[in-house]
């Protein structure tokens, strides 16, 4: 077990701007408004169960398709590129169906793509290639907890924040994710290389 802090608080901060809980709140809002239902300890606790298990068998899958974690942290770096972008720019390129028949929102879309989506699971496997698990379990637990006092206290949040602040963090987050996106394209890509090369 080799607990670094620093790797916490950048694994913390690349998961934090992935999952932009804060600039989910105006949906959170939205779909409350709508008289959808979102059980903030169900979102917590599915969302840290589904994080925590594809970090540990999104490897496997890597392996049964004889892929490395080094060659899925260049394209896990590709897609957050594209997501930095997205905050930064505005544009959207995630979306989701809003349309569902049950009242309940907490498992879509809070859980799933909101928070459990395809960047959170890119981003974790692409950590991988650069941070030990420890930490980024650490990480995930830590997003988590913030994720439920979000949902948990969503009206004081969003008097909190905003809308101005909730943009701001969107923004700021943006740039960070797509400063982290390039060091693991560089760094991966120079692995990826030696080891062509040494072929």
């Amino acid at each position: 077990m080799q607990i670094n802090i620093i790797e916490i608080v950048s694994s913390f901060l690349v998961l934090f701007a992935i999952i932009d809980v804060t600039g989910s709140v105006p949906i959170f809002l939205s779909l409350r408004a709508k008289n959808r239902i979102i059980n903030p300890e169900k979102a917590a606790l599915y969302s840290l169960a589904i994080l925590l298990g594809f970090l540990f068998v999104g490897e496997w899958i890597l392996k049964l398709f004889q892929l490395d974690i080094s060659s899925f942290a260049v394209a896990g770096a590709v897609v957050l590129l594209i997501i930095s972008i997205e905050m930064i720019f505005g544009v959207e390129i995630f979306k989701y169906d809003a349309s569902t028949e049950d009242d309940s929102s907490t498992i879509f879309p809070v859980v799933f793509p909101l928070i459990a989506g395809p960047g959170s699971f890119t981003t974790l496997l692409s950590m991988r290639a650069e941070y030990h698990t420890v930490n980024i379990i650490i990480a995930v637990v830590i997003n988590i907890l913030i994720v439920y006092l979000v949902l948990r206290f969503l009206d004081p949040v969003k008097k909190l924040l905003g809308e101005s602040g909730a943009y701001i963090l969107k923004k700021f987050f943006g740039v960070i994710l797509m400063a982290i996106s390039v060091k693991l394209l560089t760094s991966n890509m120079s692995a990826l290389i030696a080891s062509v090369n040494a072929a």
